[in-house]
């Protein structure tokens, strides 16, 4: 993982007003919010990386309440629309989400067409969606 943590650290742009990284209390007070245990390679993402902003796709955060991509509020949504709460969004995208399973394995949802794609981890995700978008 640290190799896509590297790559995505040099493809983070810079902006007039950057993310934070949440610290450990973040992670868990987001967890008690959505009531649901991150999969531990998800907690590692947002430690590290949740502050980067690199291509189109803008990844859930945890460290700012107020922001349109903090994770309970993106979850909240997400299940109200039909994802299972098995699956926690990691980035809203294109009217779906790319949701994290109980395994640690990343899928593409959508409410019409449900699970559509599939990639082994994060760490994959992170490399072939994310970088590239």
């Amino acid at each position: 993982m640290q190799d896509v943590i590297d790559a995505l650290r040099q493809a983070n742009a810079d902006v007039a007003m950057p993310l934070e990284l949440p610290d450990f209390d973040d992670v868990v007070q987001a967890e008690e919010d959505i009531c649901v245990p991150l999969h531990p390679d998800f907690k590692e993402f947002l430690l590290k990386v949740s502050d980067v902003i690199c291509g189109s796709l803008e990844p859930v955060t945890v460290a700012d309440p107020a922001s349109h991509t903090h994770l309970p509020e993106v979850a909240a949504y997400a299940w109200s629309i039909g994802l299972s709460r098995e699956l926690t969004p990691i980035c809203a995208h294109a009217g779906g989400f790319y949701v994290v399973n109980l395994e640690g394995a990343v899928i593409f949802w959508t409410p019409e067409s449900g699970d559509i794609e599939e990639w082994t981890s994060i760490e994959e995700w992170c490399r072939e969606v994310w970088l590239v978008s």
